[in-house]
């Protein structure tokens, strides 16, 4: 009986024009796309600069300021009034104010102020921008400090040397740790939207009526609407490997077969979710509505975007009940830093209990009548 089943619902699926197109176009523009704009490195900040000390040190530290990559100088100002009223007119954003004595300082005192303003309408972009003109500062004076060393001066050398080093991720490059949760957004938006309009697409059509009057039993059922998915769920997520490969040159430092392994626990969770989801909606819109709110919720509390670190305490007790959370440390853990499955046992554990429970509620919550 469940050859017969799952016969249907492939050719309904295939039958479907725009559903596969949509499980091949979608993941593959999205990843493509997403890991691009769906990062936090701030660039292209305006800068207004107002030199008072115009000496060939001030002027390197404008130079590298700007060669940095981060900044532009949009304004050069005589004062620091009119750098200000600059950023009022919304055309600078860092203001960085060299003193008169700025390299009178540097030489005789080795030590010189400069002043770094920034615009914190928008919170985020003035504490990266700040953060991003303070270290090409101390890098300066790092530059400094070395040539009067070499070249004799009278200078105490640092007593430790801070080299910092980068695990998993050396040249910090956002995109790196978007990728793998961009992979489990669309694997879960997939494999969770199309299960829940499923039953409830067959409700509005009647077909589901035809079905209620079989000897099927309700296990068999949920079952046959949940294996279509779990292959649609493997598609996804090998076109995703393939675009990450193939744009950004990234390949899983752990093994492949630990990642399908965990995402065919994760795909089952969530497409029974979305069958849960789907006996409770009585239309398309309904179902729809109730899926994106959740799938929103658990995109949130994934730390797909945000560290789980850095929620609220009381946020990141409610994010334990968010399958995706677990699915994306997962794939960071294993993509990235090459984890194996003894290291991850307890968020497989999990999963296998988000799977047994959300099916479960589906096979008991669906209403056959005779």
């Amino acid at each position: 009986m469940l050859k017969f089943l799952l016969e249907k619902e492939f050719k309904q699926i295939i039958r479907n024009k725009s559903l596969p197109r949509m499980v091949i176009v979608l993941p593959f523009v999205a990843l493509a796309l997403f890991p691009l704009v769906a990062n936090f490195e701030i660039k292209n900040i305006n800068l207004a600069v107002v030199d008072n000390n115009h000496s060939p040190y001030s002027e390197r530290l404008i130079q590298k300021v700007i060669s940095s990559g981060y900044f532009k100088m949009t304004n050069v100002s005589q004062n620091y009034n009119d750098a200000l009223l600059s950023v009022e007119q919304d055309n600078a954003d860092v203001i960085l104010e060299i003193p008169p004595r700025f390299e009178e300082d540097l030489i005789n005192r080795q030590t010189a102020d400069v002043l770094i303003s920034a615009n914190t309408v928008n919170g985020m972009k003035g504490g990266l921008s700040s953060a991003y003109m303070a270290g090409i500062v101390g890098d300066f004076s790092g530059e400094i400090r070395d040539e009067w060393m070499q070249s004799g001066t009278k200078l105490k050398a640092p007593a430790v040397e801070i080299v910092p080093r980068y695990n998993f991720n050396p040249h910090l490059e956002y995109k790196y740790t978007m990728v793998p949760a961009i992979m489990m957004m669309m694997l879960a938006m997939l494999t969770g939207f199309l299960p829940a309009l499923n039953i409830v697409g067959e409700k509005e059509k009647g077909t589901i009526e035809q079905m209620n009057v079989t000897p099927v039993n309700k296990f068999t059922l949920i079952l046959s609407k949940l294996i279509p998915y779990w292959v649609i769920g493997f598609i996804v997520l090998s076109i995703c490997f393939f675009v990450a490969w193939l744009f950004y040159g990234m390949i899983s430092a752990g093994g492949y077969l630990e990642i399908y392994l965990f995402a065919a626990i994760f795909v089952l969770a969530f497409s029974g979710f979305g069958l849960v989801i789907s006996n409770y909606a009585s239309t398309i819109q309904q179902g729809m509505f109730i899926m994106f709110f959740f799938v929103i919720t658990f995109i949130f509390l994934s730390g797909l975007y945000t560290p789980v670190s850095s929620m609220p305490e009381w946020t990141q007790t409610v994010s334990r009940f968010s399958p995706l959370r677990y699915m994306v440390e997962v794939l960071r853990f294993i993509f990235l830093k090459g984890s194996n499955f003894f290291d991850l046992k307890w968020h497989f554990a999990a999963l296998c209990g988000f799977a047994m429970f959300f099916n479960g509620w589906a096979v008991l919550s669906y209403r056959k009548s005779q």
